[in-house]
């Protein structure tokens, strides 16, 4: 807050990500809240009930994405998006995603301890399957609401048991009566941490991130039988070939 000496309060933020850190928590000190699980749906309620303790009207869209919104002066204003996710990879850490969630939750917090009405609205986002390590599709709940991927897609896949992502929305009751489709907004600010033994290792505090990884993602249909290499006639009008191997003379065929 420009012009201001007010802060968040930090033992607040650190207490509730202590918290949420207890559901799905680990031997080693992680979580493994995966989403639309049982407890991922228990991490959500405890969000919820955060939230509308402040007054927040919290929505759910067709996906699962979460809404928690606080009202602005102007509701002709297009609202402020800030949050990231609460689901969590199967060894993740307490702070990876919900660091953004539960730090946005402060920062309402903080304007509703101040008394403080924004101009604009501001919105809370917890989005659906972020790191896509259940149901193999990352950026799950966002893609759908930012019409990446269809939903028609997206109910259809799976995870390892088989459950797919429409079922599994219907069992913990998070297929929201909202539509999975994107809205105007102002802008989204997203605080996030990326996990890993790097710092604690050399004894620092924080790092300056210079590079990431990159990915490409290819879906393919391969048409043909399993079978053992070498032993098995090809089918009539395929070219064989062979291997080549080194001789005195040269490479032969």
């Amino acid at each position: 807050m420009s012009g201001t000496n007010q802060r968040i309060d930090a033992k607040r933020l650190w207490d509730s990500l202590m918290a949420m850190a207890e559901i799905g928590a680990t031997p080693k000190g992680g979580v493994k809240r995966l989403t639309l699980t049982e407890v991922d749906k228990a991490g959500r309620q405890r969000f919820t009930e955060w939230c509308e303790a402040l007054g927040l009207t919290v929505r759910v869209d067709a996906i699962g994405n979460m809404f928690a919104r606080r009202e602005g002066r102007d509701p002709a204003r297009k609202p402020v998006l800030m949050g990231s996710h609460l689901d969590s990879q199967p060894s993740g850490g307490k702070f990876d995603g919900a660091l953004g969630v539960i730090a946005g939750l402060e920062v309402m917090r903080t304007l509703h301890d101040l008394n403080i009405q924004t101009d604009a609205p501001i919105e809370l986002v917890n989005w659906t399957d972020e790191e896509g390590s259940r149901f193999g599709h990352s950026l799950m709940g966002s893609g759908a609401w930012a019409g990446i991927y269809s939903l028609e897609k997206v109910y259809g896949l799976k995870d390892v048991e088989g459950v797919s992502v429409g079922e599994a929305l219907e069992r913990i009751g998070y297929k929201g009566e909202h539509p999975a489709e994107p809205f105007p907004a102002d802008a989204y600010f997203e605080l996030h941490i990326e996990q890993g033994p790097i710092l604690e290792r050399e004894g620092k505090q924080i790092g300056i991130v210079t590079g990431a990884q990159a990915q490409v993602w290819y879906d393919a249909v391969i048409t043909g039988q399993d079978a053992h290499a070498g032993t098995t006639p090809p089918p009539p009008g395929a070219t064989r070939c062979w291997p080549r191997r080194a001789s005195s003379s040269g490479w032969t065929r």
